[in-house]
């Protein structure tokens, strides 16, 4: 069906519905088309024959990725706040105030702190392996730059991480790579005591690292500011020097975010829940099976 004003002036209607005007036109014939007609194009938009042209055209390699791309993803963005994020920096703000009040403030800290003596009953008569865990949200109590640097990064890394993992897998980035942080701890200074939550920070730098990479985004800012946050870590250890810094919780946590980015890269699809699932079990399986080291190799461990 046709209009008087179609016949004055085509151009301004659309060459497939006659009766709706339109002043979009298909960017390859230039042809007006409808907004039911226009399909969205690397620029402008193209008529539905047009389209059909194209994809004649497209090489097998070029439908192939077109296919894989257009898949429903595992690992996808989410429209929401990073709500876990904020839950985190909420919990250890919480803490840190309640390390604060005189007389009390010492015994949340001792609560929460974690060494490795907490988890080998056999020779030290305690057992408490929460503190793997709870160490991330107690901080130093002494001054505040512990805490606030470590809420920094991550409100930064979080707001960029969470939103493309999703609140499940952002949340388990976080403790698995704390874990980490922990289990390197035992491994590797069994002496020390620890406090922060420096060690999940620097898995979700890792993170950031291969899932930036993955993703195509240019990374050399993540790498730069890793890497300038690796040479602060290892030199009080290489010169000495009044600052305590735990080199082996930023170093296991560092690994664990990088295997954890891995398995969430390559395990994308909706298919490989179940695969990523279980690759994520099997990492937290792996880092408490490492608390076993010094029962099976005292000497490797205690020196």
């Amino acid at each position: 069906m046709t209009t008087d004003e179609f016949q004055r002036n085509r151009e301004n209607f659309c060459y497939r519905h006659p009766d709706r005007q339109s002043f979009v036109l298909c960017q390859r014939c230039l042809r007006t088309i409808c907004p039911e007609c226009q399909t969205p194009a690397a620029v402008g938009v193209v008529c539905p024959e047009c389209l059909r042209d194209q994809q004649k055209a497209q090489s097998p390699a070029q439908r192939k990725a077109e296919r894989q791309w257009s898949r429903p993803r595992a690992v996808a963005a989410s429209s929401g706040r990073p709500i876990v994020t904020y839950a985190l920096i909420g919990i250890t703000v919480f803490v840190y105030l309640l390390q604060l009040i005189p007389g009390f403030g010492d015994t949340v800290t001792r609560a929460l702190m974690f060494t490795p003596a907490y988890l080998y009953p056999g020779w030290f008569g305690v057992f408490e392996p929460w503190r793997l865990i709870t160490v991330l949200f107690v901080h130093d109590s002494n001054g505040i730059w512990h805490v606030a640097l470590n809420m920094l990064a991550l409100w930064m890394l979080g707001r960029s991480l969470e939103p493309l993992l999703g609140r499940g897998r952002f949340l388990t980035l976080y403790l698995l790579s704390g874990l980490g942080g922990s289990v390197a701890v035992v491994l590797l200074g069994f002496d020390t005591f620890v406090v922060g939550a420096s060690g999940a920070i620097y898995g979700l730098f890792g993170a950031l690292l291969i899932i930036g990479r993955h993703i195509g985004a240019n990374i050399t800012g993540i790498a730069v500011v890793l890497g300038i946050n690796l040479v602060i870590t290892f030199l009080p250890l290489l010169y000495g020097g009044g600052v305590r810094v735990s080199w082996q919780a930023h170093l296991g946590g560092l690994l664990v975010g990088l295997l954890v980015a891995f398995i969430f890269t390559r395990t994308r699809a909706v298919r490989q829940r179940r695969l990523q699932i279980g690759l994520l079990v099997a990492v937290g399986a792996g880092l408490v099976a490492l608390l076993f080291v010094p029962v099976l190799f005292p000497p490797l461990i205690l020196g």
